[in-house]
């Protein structure tokens, strides 16, 4: 009769068994770290991303579920990691050391703790992460007490109570190592006093950890007594489900301590308030503890009576019991904590792969630029190499009318048999020729070398036309004729042109007057003549000179306007009849700066 009722007691609760019991508390804080992960992700928040994992692990981690705590710890990390956020990457850092020495991974809690002190922000924190790496790697029990009596001066100085609970906890573990039981069971009690306001499931774990140290010793009273003060607590009392467990840890005592007689009324108690509360698996366990200790006595019918009263009630006991739905809860919620980082996986590759293409994009902009501004820049070498180019080419021509005229003065001289007028005039035309051929390969000239052809070139005109004109060539005092620079030959045809199509023409002599001055920033060039002027000039030209000319000063206005461009020297060119008297004025002006 008992192994039926058993085995349909199994039946029934077997859908219940895939979980542990829990508090509401739990899915309440559940809820709310899915909506802060939730929130972060739909904001793309990086970093309350992060925040959001931490405040996971840390639920796990008083749940006492270590792995999972130490899980979402090391995604934290990363986001830390990435964002270089050092004072949370440190603080993460010691809290994955910690879940790892939960789980008794010493090797892996060590370096987490050297990781954490290395990269700690102030000086305590570096001090307690190397007590903590020290505690871990020593290999005596004198060590390992050292290190946690320094971080137990450094949290007594901060009042940090969570981690001097922790200290002295861990020191007592140290005390039993060494056999040290009057001074293991203080610091239990000191752990146990600091932890049970600011951390209870810490002071459930101490005060564990103490009854256990007491019934190892044989000291059952204390370890009852032990018990009894927490059930004490108001933090056991307003929690049915942990009050049924701490009860159900205080009958397992006693039966240690050989009174099966108050385990029963313990058990039967906790079995009442798990009833009355709906906590199913609690109860279950109450049954078959008591099951047990029936067995053990021999009073089947006790046994038979307990699961009949428990099969009886169970159905009642099933629908009061939240705990089963809070565990559904939690299974979606651990479900939709799963979805939300598949969410923020998807939208972090979709952001990486459209930075991608936009740095791409970005870079093709910046080498198409580059290859434009390359391309400009070569057009723009190219297309100042053919203007110096035409430059020179301009600069090297001589007027043709300028030569042929020279070669007939020469013919006239010699068919006057003028031998030594032919012999001066072609000296004097040879020297200016070499100078001109000299200065050719220059866009500027010094102004003094300048001077001395123009004055050349005005003595062969004079030989040429000694009645026809006198010349004046003055030069401003102020002007620096060796290192300013000039334009080569720019100012020749203006003076050819007064001589052959104004002076010649005048039935008496005229007269040529060139002068240089400097006008704020320029060098101001004018050349002025009596000639006839240059309507007059036109009317007396036959078509094939008007071609002649008018290429000779298109040249010139060319060279003006090539230098312009190339060197910005602001060079400017009026030509005029003089008022009120013949001849013709020209006005040239040359940029200095």
């Amino acid at each position: 009769m008992n192994i039926v009722f058993k085995i349909l007691f199994i039946f029934i609760l077997a859908a219940g068994n895939f979980c542990q019991a829990q508090d509401s508390t739990r899915v309440t804080k559940a809820y709310k770290s899915t909506a802060r992960l939730k929130k972060a992700v739909d904001n793309n928040d990086n970093k309350g991303v992060a925040d959001s994992y931490v405040g996971i692990a840390g639920d796990y981690y008083n749940q006492g579920n270590y792995a999972k705590s130490e899980e979402f710890l090391v995604k934290a990390r990363t986001i830390y990691k990435n964002l270089n956020d050092k004072k949370n990457l440190e603080s993460v850092t010691r809290k994955i050391a910690q879940s790892q020495e939960k789980q008794n991974k010493i090797t892996p809690a060590i370096s987490n703790y050297s990781m954490a002190a290395e990269m700690s922000y102030s000086e305590k924190s570096k001090a307690v992460n190397t007590n903590d790496a020290a505690r871990l790697s020593s290999p005596t029990p004198e060590q390992r007490a050292e290190a946690i009596q320094d971080n137990i001066k450094l949290n007594l100085k901060e009042k940090d109570k969570g981690d001097l609970a922790e200290n002295y906890s861990q020191l007592a573990d140290v005390n039993i190592q060494q056999n040290n039981i009057p001074k293991a069971e203080e610091n239990l009690n000191n752990a146990y006093v600091l932890s049970k306001k600011e951390a209870p499931q810490q002071a459930l774990e101490i005060n564990q950890k103490l009854t256990n140290f007491y019934v190892e010793n044989r000291n059952f009273e204390k370890a009852i007594e032990a018990k009894k003060k927490v059930l004490k607590e108001d933090f056991v009392k307003e929690n049915s489900q942990e009050k049924v467990n701490q009860i159900q840890e205080l009958a397992d005592i006693y039966i240690k301590k050989n009174d099966p007689e108050e385990a029963v009324v313990l058990l039967k108690n906790a079995y009442g308030i798990a009833l009355e509360k709906g906590h199913t698996l609690e109860a279950q366990k109450s049954v078959k503890r008591l099951d047990s200790l029936y067995n053990i006595s021999g009073n089947t019918n006790a046994s038979v009576t307990l699961y009949r009263d428990f099969l009886g009630k169970l159905p009642d006991l099933v629908s009061k019991d939240r705990s089963l739905v809070d565990n559904k809860i939690l299974e979606d919620t651990e479900q939709r904590i799963s979805q939300l980082e598949k969410e923020k996986g998807l939208k972090d590759e979709l952001i990486r792969k459209k930075s991608v293409f936009n740095y791409s994009l970005i870079g093709v902009l910046i080498l198409l630029t580059g290859l434009i501004i390359f391309i400009f820049r070569t057009l723009k070498k190219v297309q100042i190499k053919n203007k110096k180019i035409a430059l020179q080419s301009l600069r090297r021509e001589m007027n043709p009318h300028f030569i042929f005229n020279s070669l007939n003065s020469v013919n006239h001289f010699i068919a006057t048999n003028n031998e030594l007028e032919a012999n001066q005039y072609l000296t004097k035309f040879s020297k200016l020729m070499r100078g001109v051929m000299e200065n050719s390969a220059e866009d500027f000239i010094p102004f003094q070398q300048e001077l001395d052809l123009l004055q050349n070139y005005l003595a062969l005109e004079k030989t040429r036309f000694a009645d026809k004109f006198d010349y004046e060539i003055e030069v401003d005092e102020s002007l620096n004729m060796q290192s300013l620079k000039v334009p080569g030959m720019l100012i020749q045809p203006f003076l050819e042109n007064a001589v052959w199509h104004g002076l010649r023409y005048r039935n008496d002599k005229g007269f040529l007057k060139l002068s240089f001055e400097k006008e704020d920033q320029y060098l101001k060039i004018t050349i002025e003549d009596n000639g006839i002027g240059i309507e007059e000039s036109k009317k007396q030209k036959t078509e094939h000179q008007k071609t002649r000319e008018g290429r000779g000063m298109k040249n010139t206005v060319e060279r003006i306007r090539l230098l312009n461009e190339l060197y910005k020297k602001d060079i400017t060119c009026s030509i005029k009849d003089k008022e009120g008297s013949s001849g013709v004025l020209v006005h040239i002006k040359i940029n200095l700066a």
